[in-house]
């Protein structure tokens, strides 16, 4: 596919300079070469992508659910259409390798739009009787304007997590990007923007300081959302509280795979799929927030296993991330693998073993300048920082544990939650540790946590999340619960706030029919 040399922001269904005519290079990191500038918004621009949301919030909030529904499942179906493009935009923006993008992130997107498609057709509205002649009537209603601020680790797919549910409930969306890599989602927006109304969803793109702090700390919306690290995350809560808006935080996690001593009773499919479990660390080049970057094993196949795990970690293949052999690509930015390799230092100077990798990927040719990181695996204990913060790279801290009890207490020992690993053959002991950690649940081996119907529950630290499944439509919606009596006669059909009989609601709690009740 070929790029655009030059990428502005979509506001308002149009592609529109930045105000203050700023861009910024946007390096691949597959090659470190700049392949096109973009957009350097600031609160200028934002204010403008507000301005076009609130002229388009209303209406479509109106839009019938059928209409808004069929808009999403054409959007999936745009999707399907430029699944190849999209892969290669991913890859060429982000560095991961294509065969993850073509099998997981882009049908995952698409997937995504079709499931909340789905989910707006079955939402219904819910009828409370208070007594023998009053009924109150729950409705779902736009929350109106909402931001969104995507991470650089999957930027399409976190951008349908985000999209779907906001614009399945009626809400208009100011979108921004990752700095990192924005150009695939304007590449996104490029085919599916003409399936929206203008200003419906609109994309700023810019630094975190210029562009998604004016928009997180913006009074006209009326929620953010946010995907990203944890220190920011704690900014946007503050943004959110200032305001009094709902958010939707889903920040960092230092996840923990726990094998015990039957992974090496015998060298079967349940072995082989443990090890595979212990890779992947190093999926999406260590840059997932639920990756199992914390590896405790049983003391005594301790050693067994680990050099068992270090031929597998050995054995991923890393190369051109465009070749459908690829398995691990490149760090999404040069900054991100300066910080993997300078916490392999931090590791070593805590006492940490570098067991395998350690290093950055020298590849040759074209890649020569990109941002490559060997798999790594770093033996130490609990207390190091290699265990304790989020290094966001292919890198595993592994450390041993006596029993059970030892494995919950170091598992628990962490600021983090999101996941958890205990591989199995007989779903033992996964069932108890899943209420003995803090996590989303401990997981078997081959885990989805992408499915959309998978509810995610809130998690340490950002106890306010949630993920997908209908849910993340009811975080996207609120809701009136208007009541009436039947003394008054037949009950009233609603429009809005506004009686059919004539009267207005009230603003009492719960909202009142005024020709129903005197208060």
């Amino acid at each position: 596919m070929s790029y655009e040399s030059r990428y502005e922001n979509f506001i308002g269904g149009q592609w529109v300079p930045p105000a203050r005519g700023r861009y910024f290079e946007n390096p691949t990191p597959v090659t470190g070469q700049t392949f096109c500038e973009v957009a350097r918004s600031d609160e200028a621009d934002v204010e403008a992508a507000l301005d076009a949301a609130h002229a388009a919030a209303p209406a479509w909030g109106k839009t019938a659910p059928a209409e808004r529904a069929a808009i999403l499942n054409k959007i999936a179906d745009r999707i399907d259409e430029h699944t190849a493009a999209l892969a290669v935009a991913e890859v060429w923006d982000n560095g991961k390798p294509i065969r993850e993008a073509l099998a997981a992130d882009i049908p995952l997107a698409a997937d995504h739009f079709r499931y909340f498609a789905a989910a707006l057709r079955a939402q219904e509205g819910s009828l409370s009787q208070i007594d023998d002649d009053t009924v109150a009537y729950h409705f779902h209603e736009p929350l109106g304007v909402v931001g969104q601020i995507i991470p650089w680790n999957f930027p399409i797919l976190m951008g349908a997590w985000k999209l779907a549910p906001a614009l399945a409930a009626g809400n208009a969306v100011v979108l921004k990007p990752a700095e990192q890599t924005p150009v695939s989602v304007l590449y996104l927006m490029s085919l599916i923007g003409d399936l929206l109304p203008p200003g419906v969803l609109n994309v700023v793109s810019g630094f975190g300081a210029e562009a998604g702090k004016p928009l997180a700390s913006s009074n006209r919306i009326a929620k953010i959302a946010f995907t990203g690290e944890t220190t920011t995350g704690r900014l946007i809560m503050q943004y959110a509280s200032q305001n009094l808006i709902p958010v939707t935080l889903e920040l960092g996690g230092k996840s923990p795979n726990i094998f015990f001593s039957d992974v090496m009773a015998k060298a079967d499919d349940y072995q082989d799929k443990a090890l595979e479990g212990f890779t992947m660390f190093a999926l999406n080049q260590g840059e997932v927030c639920t990756c199992p970057s914390r590896s405790l094993v049983q003391a005594d196949i301790y050693d067994q296993f680990l050099e068992l795990a270090a031929i597998r970690t050995k054995a991923v293949r890393q190369g051109d991330p465009l070749d459908s052999e690829t398995m691990l690509g490149s760090q999404a930015s040069n900054d991100q693998l300066e910080k993997v390799l300078s916490y392999i230092e931090i590791g070593k100077g805590e006492g940490a073993k570098v067991i395998t990798g350690g290093e950055r990927a020298e590849l040759g040719g074209d890649l020569s300048g990109g941002f490559y990181m060997q798999p790594t695996i770093l033996g130490g204990d609990n207390s190091m920082r290699v265990f304790q913060e989020e290094i966001f790279g292919p890198v595993v801290a592994v450390t041993s544990f006596s029993d059970y009890d030892d494995a919950m207490s170091i598992a628990n020992d962490t600021l983090y939650g999101l996941g958890a690993g205990s591989p199995t053959s007989t779903m033992s002991p996964t069932p108890t540790a899943s209420s003995r950690t803090p996590a989303r649940g401990p997981r078997r081996p081959s885990p989805n946590p992408t499915n959309p119907n998978r509810k995610l529950p809130p998690d340490p630290p950002a106890r306010c999340s949630r993920s997908p499944s209908p849910a993340a439509t009811s975080t996207s919606s609120g809701g009136s619960s208007p009541w009436c009596s039947s003394a008054c006669g037949p009950p009233p059909r609603w429009s809005g706030w506004a009686c059919s009989r004539g009267g207005t609601t009230r603003s009492t709690r719960p909202p009142r029919c005024s020709p129903c009740s005197s208060t």
